[in-house]
């Protein structure tokens, strides 16, 4: 197992809450995010076999995440419109695969054209949910 793969591992095995920042670009996931998250929640880490059923135990229960979502589009139009699929996917079948719950997502739309005020406003904004690990 590389160097970097194992370190990332052991930062996730103690964290109680993790915050993913997922920049939406062209629909989707990002290929560094998706290759991520591929190596990090390989077997025998993120899910361990018990008896026949190799995804049975989820390794990661009892851990929390907040997804912090950046795009170009309204933030509004990609929850309601599109129904925030990419987000939902991650969610579901990677996140609550391997025991991560509950999930909560933070969307920020329209960052191309927000000023300085508004890029502090948001920070400021996810400094108060990392005081209160939400």
């Amino acid at each position: 197992m590389p160097s970097g793969l194992a370190a990332a591992q052991d930062d996730i095995a103690w964290a109680e809450h993790l915050v993913i920042f997922f920049p939406l670009w062209l629909g989707g996931m990002t290929a560094l995010l998706k290759g991520f998250l591929e190596q990090v929640a390989r077997p025998g880490f993120a899910f361990k076999g018990e008896s026949s059923n190799p995804f049975r135990h989820k390794a990661l229960a009892g851990r929390s995440a907040r997804v912090v979502v950046t795009m170009g589009m309204p933030a509004l139009v990609y929850r309601y419109w599109f129904r925030a699929h990419s987000v939902k996917a991650l969610e579901r079948n990677i996140l609550g695969f391997v025991g991560i719950a509950p999930v909560h997502e933070t969307l920020i739309g329209s960052i191309g054209q927000m000023d300085e005020a508004g890029a502090a406003r948001w920070l400021g904004k996810l400094r108060e949910l990392g005081r209160r690990a939400d």
